[in-house]
């Protein structure tokens, strides 16, 4: 076993045993944890079944008895959403609602008496750790997902690209045009465009199309400030890259702007060399170029 495999089983092993994962009434409530945790995952603002499932990365049949011993109980109710028939709308009841603030309390006062015994500075040192741990997991657990450009989850995704590198400078403060503008050609199956999820949302996007004469292109690639510094942005690179040869390309090239240095480092140290412009693209000021085999 390798030390980081055993430094985390140890974790695992102290924190469940002290927040009460291990007791069939957590947090002296009644119901196991996953039935609470579930409960506070609909939230005072509800939720879609389809949503928990993603979110909690768990299987329909098991979220759907958690969620039939909750509507038993009187906590949720789950109905049909009046704007698509496919979706299910999952609620709080009133004494849903009281459960869920006392879970929230509860819970608060477990942290909060797990950190009494710390002075200031080991609690700083603890807060640090955990938010590192925590972005690194988040990353470690995300998944590659392959949809349709023109989907709405991916328009938004790109929306959030753009949005992001125009507030960096990216176009001086011209339009740098709509999300969907170019997408059809990362459709499948000359094309492939890829979302990262993490814990139900999306953390990440990027696409690949073809050029011709065996080069594919990556394009509207980003990473959510959330897992920024977790090495999520090369691993999305190596995914991407991964689907160039898929679509049988043996080189792959890219464009990007001078300001985004981080993304320029990364694109170099990737192994990507510069080129002469390739493209029209009028807020591209730098080209990159990998041969892949």
């Amino acid at each position: 076993m390798s030390d980081d495999v055993a430094v985390l089983r140890a974790f695992n092993r102290r924190y469940t045993q002290h927040i009460g994962v291990l007791e069939d009434r957590f947090l002296g409530r009644g119901r196991p944890l996953a039935e609470s945790r579930l409960l506070f995952e609909v939230g005072l603002d509800g939720s879609t079944v389809l949503e928990l499932r993603e979110r909690l990365s768990l299987d329909s049949g098991y979220v759907s008895r958690l969620l039939r011993s909750l509507e038993d109980t009187g906590l949720v109710t789950v109905a049909a959403d009046p704007t698509d028939g496919r979706r299910r709308l999952v609620e709080l009841t009133a004494a849903g609602t009281e459960e869920w603030e006392e879970l929230d309390r509860r819970s608060d006062e477990l942290a909060a008496g797990l950190l009494d015994p710390l002075g200031p500075t080991q609690r700083d040192r603890l807060r640090e750790a955990l938010g590192t741990a925590e972005r690194l997991l988040r990353a470690a657990t995300a998944e590659f997902v392959v949809v349709d450009p023109l989907s709405e989850e991916a328009l938004t995704a790109m929306g959030r690209y753009l949005a992001e590198i125009a507030d960096r400078g990216v176009g001086g403060g011209a339009s740098l045009g709509a999300a969907s503008d170019g997408a059809e050609t990362m459709r499948r199956p000359d094309g492939v465009f890829v979302l990262v999820r993490s814990d139900g949302e999306v953390v990440g996007c990027g696409g690949v199309r073809p050029l011709g004469d065996g080069i594919g292109e990556v394009k509207r690639m980003w990473v959510s400030p959330a897992v920024r510094g977790t090495g999520m942005g090369r691993r999305l690179l190596d995914h991407l890259e991964a689907w160039v040869l898929r679509l049988g390309h043996d080189v792959v090239r890219l464009d990007t702007n001078g300001v985004l240095t981080q993304a320029i480092t990364m694109y170099e140290s990737a192994g990507y060399t510069p080129i002469e412009r390739y493209n029209d693209n009028p807020h591209a000021e730098r080209f990159y170029e990998k041969r892949l085999r």
